[in-house]
């Protein structure tokens, strides 16, 4: 068994990994167990850099802010602001205190510098403007995308003017409220206003799309692009804080579908411009359904991966990846009868792993699901095992 499981190894390199996919595909989902470690963004930054250099990618695409993306890709594309305010400025959830992600976009600055604009590398965020605690006001990605169609098409054929819009959105910190979370009452998300404004964003977004013949001549694809990244954003919100104002049993399952729906939105978006290597938990690239248990309730949902993938087939790939020990987060040496435990006992450091010749390695046996100590460490699940393309494997993970 030790044998056939070390011929499904490979070196993590790109040419690897290409040798397990029947085409390049557009996107290239490499998934991640946990959050916060930088030896996994090292990993993911080594591969990117491969992947542009051997196989043309040209955009990495994290899971972080898609707003706050846009301050990124402006940095990395043109220089604009410095490096220190980009970290601080273009990144949710923590990310931009990261090393590795400072490297990251430090290193696409410099590839980029003087390159014409085809060959350049871009940055996107894919998530929503959304932490677990809440989500942000539509006013940004509304006002953006009313800012953006007012330069350019006649005012006669607009549902409402800039000032309507303020008055609808009131105070940004009625969007914000943290005790929105867990008590629906304190939304605002069912009021008279964002209803009003539901329906004015989506006018606004139908009016985006039958202006494109002009728009695309009037600016250019990538200031059209963004202002469809305005209207998917503005739109999704909105929706999101419909659903927060929800009183009904299936609220938080209609939240967590509707974030990972804004991710696939995001990523299909980024799929049109070029190919790109994705970067997120494995949960929301998985091809498999999503599960989770939130205030004492299952939740069961189709990830941002299932949605693309499903749209885009073979053009979408997914590497999860899996590791051995964390031990600075209690996650020790994997049990021998998991799918850790079998890839602990080879001797490669990292390795990547043809995912359908482990299965079929496997035969009969059927691993164990390991459990993890620690909740921030999602262990793979053996019966995911069909859904992915490559297992990416990592030994040990010391603290970063």
């Amino acid at each position: 068994m030790a044998t056939d499981i070390k011929e499904t190894t490979h070196a993590v390199e790109a040419a690897s990994v290409m040798k397990l996919l029947s085409a390049r595909p557009r996107l290239l989902a490499l998934g991640e167990p946990t959050h916060g470690e930088d030896t996994l963004l090292d990993l993911r930054n080594e591969l990117f850099r491969q992947l542009v250099e051997q196989e043309g990618y040209r955009t990495v695409a994290i899971e972080s802010d898609c707003m706050r993306g846009l301050v990124v890709d402006d940095y990395v594309t043109s220089g604009t602001g410095t490096l220190d305010e980009v970290m601080e400025h273009g990144f949710s959830h923590g990310w931009g205190t990261s090393a590795a992600n400072r490297e990251l976009v430090r290193w696409m600055r410099a590839y980029n510098d003087g390159r014409p604009a085809p060959e350049r590398l871009r940055f996107a965020g894919f998530d929503g403007p959304l932490e677990i605690t809440g989500a942000a006001s539509p006013r940004q990605a509304l006002t953006a995308l009313h800012g953006y169609l007012a330069a350019r098409v006649d005012a006669g054929l607009f549902p409402c003017t800039a000032e309507t819009l303020d008055r609808l959105l009131g105070t940004d910190d009625r969007w914000t409220n943290t005790a929105a979370m867990m008590d629906p009452a304190q939304s605002v998300g069912k009021s008279a206003e964002a209803n009003e404004l539901r329906l004015l964003a989506d006018d606004l977004v139908s009016l985006l799309d039958e202006q494109t013949p002009h728009l695309i001549t009037a600016t250019s694809r990538d200031d059209w692009d963004r202002a469809r990244l305005y209207g998917r954003t503005a739109t999704g919100l909105l929706r999101y804080h419909s659903w927060m104002a929800d009183t009904s049993p299936s609220r938080m399952t209609r939240l967590v579908s509707l974030r990972d729906r804004m991710m696939a939105d995001n990523l299909r978006a980024v799929a049109e411009r070029s190919p790109a290597l994705v970067h997120a938990h494995n949960g929301h690239l998985q091809r498999d359904k999503s599960t989770m248990r939130m205030g004492g309730l299952p939740l069961e949902w189709w990830s941002a991966g299932a949605l693309v993938s499903a749209h885009l087939g073979e053009e979408y790939a997914f590497l999860a990846t899996a590791l051995g020990t964390l031990r600075h987060q209690g996650v020790d040496t994997p049990a021998p009868d998991t799918v850790e435990g079998l890839l602990y006992a080879l001797p490669q450091d990292r390795c990547v792993v043809d995912a359908p010749r482990l299965a079929t390695a496997l035969g009969d046996t059927r691993p164990a699901p390991r459990v993890s100590p620690w909740f921030g460490y999602a262990p793979l699940d053996p019966a995911h095992l069909a859904g992915i393309d490559g297992l990416v494997f990592v030994k040990d993970v010391p603290q970063s």
